[in-house]
C-alpha cells in the first residue's frame, strides 16, 4: 500500500503538474511497480524524482523522463515500437501497457537476462528482449510505429528512421556525452518533422553508430 501510494503521488506531483497530459501514459505510470525495478537497497527512492543506478555503469531514468518521452510517442494502443536501451526493463514494462508489441533491445547481456526474467514473471507478455547493438535498430522486425532511444546519441543513427514507417515517431536525445536535447522526429510524406523537446542528460549510446565505448567513459 505505501508503494501505491507513492506512485499515486508521483503521478500526481512529478507527472501530471509538471505538464504530462496523456491519460494513457498518466495510468501505465501509476500501475507499473518501478520499485521492483530497481535494486533492493533503492527500493525507498523507487518513487523519487530522479535517476538510479541499476548496475553495469547504467540508471533507470526518472519517472519525469519516461512519461515525456512514451508521451512524445503518440501512442493508441495498436503499435509495434522497438527500444533502445532496455536497462532493468522499467520503461519496457510502461510501453508493454500502451502498444501491441514491444521490441527492447539491450547491449549489456547481464541486464538484458535480469530484465527478461523480471518482465515475464510480472506477466508483460508482448514483449521482446534482444541483446545486441542498439545503434542498428532491429531490422528483422521492422518496421516500427514508434522508436524510443534511451541514451544519448552522439548523431542520429540514419538507421532508426529508415526502420520507421511512415508517420512513425522517434524519440531520442542527441548531443554531447554530458549533455543532450530530446528530440521527437515524426516520418512524413514529405520528410523527416524535427521538433526539440527538452535539455536533458542520458547515459551514452555505445555502438558502431554512437559512442565508442572508451570514449563514453
Amino acid at each position: 500500500m505505501a508503494y501505491e501510494k507513492q506512485r499515486h503521488l508521483m503521478v500526481e506531483y512529478q507527472l501530471r503538474m509538471r505538464g504530462i497530459r496523456d491519460e494513457r501514459v498518466l495510468g501505465a505510470m501509476g500501475k507499473v511497480q518501478r520499485h521492483l525495478f530497481v535494486d533492493a537497497r533503492l527500493q525507498d527512492q523507487a518513487y523519487d524524482d530522479c535517476a538510479l543506478p541499476i548496475g553495469e555503469g547504467q540508471t533507470i531514468s526518472q519517472p519525469y523522463m519516461v512519461a515525456l518521452m512514451t508521451e512524445l510517442l503518440e501512442l493508441k494502443g495498436d503499435e509495434k515500437v522497438l527500444e533502445i536501451g532496455s536497462g532493468s526493463g522499467y520503461q519496457t514494462a510502461v510501453l508493454s501497457m500502451l502498444a501491441s508489441e514491444v521490441f527492447t533491445v539491450e547491449r549489456i547481456k547481464t541486464l538484458a537476462e535480469k530484465a527478461k526474467i523480471l518482465l515475464n514473471k510480472l506477466n508483460y507478455t508482448n514483449v521482446h528482449v534482444t541483446v545486441s547493438d542498439g545503434t542498428m535498430g532491429l531490422p528483422e522486425h521492422a518496421p516500427y510505429d514508434g522508436i524510443i532511444v534511451t541514451a544519448g546519441a552522439p548523431d542520429l543513427p540514419q538507421q532508426y528512421t529508415e526502420q520507421l514507417k511512415g508517420n512513425g515517431r522517434l524519440v531520442i536525445p542527441v548531443g554531447s556525452r554530458f549533455s543532450q536535447v530530446l528530440y521527437q522526429i515524426k516520418k512524413t510524406p514529405s520528410g523527416l518533422k524535427k521538433t526539440v523537446s527538452t535539455p536533458c542528460v542520458f547515459v551514452p549510446l555505445i555502438g558502431k553508430d554512437g559512442w565508442d565505448e572508451k570514449e563514453a567513459c
